[in-house]
């Protein structure tokens, strides 16, 4: 195989929409970034997280 040849495969159908994407997201962090909230701890956002599956799960299999 061509070494200059990517083997990515792009989900958007044209440059345009990669570059819109590329510019929302660039947005959305700089958001972000910007925030003034103070940030929350991953291990608090993860016992949320397991705690709201386990509650679907268990509402799941009660039917």
């Amino acid at each position: 195989m061509d070494p200059l040849i990517s083997t990515i495969v792009s989900d958007f159908e044209s440059e345009e929409q990669a570059a819109s994407y590329d510019r929302w997201l660039i947005a959305k962090i700089q958001a972000s970034i910007d925030d003034p909230r103070p940030s929350i701890p991953n291990e608090k956002v993860m016992a949320e997280m397991s705690a709201l599956m386990e509650d679907k799960r268990r509402k799941h299999e009660a039917g």
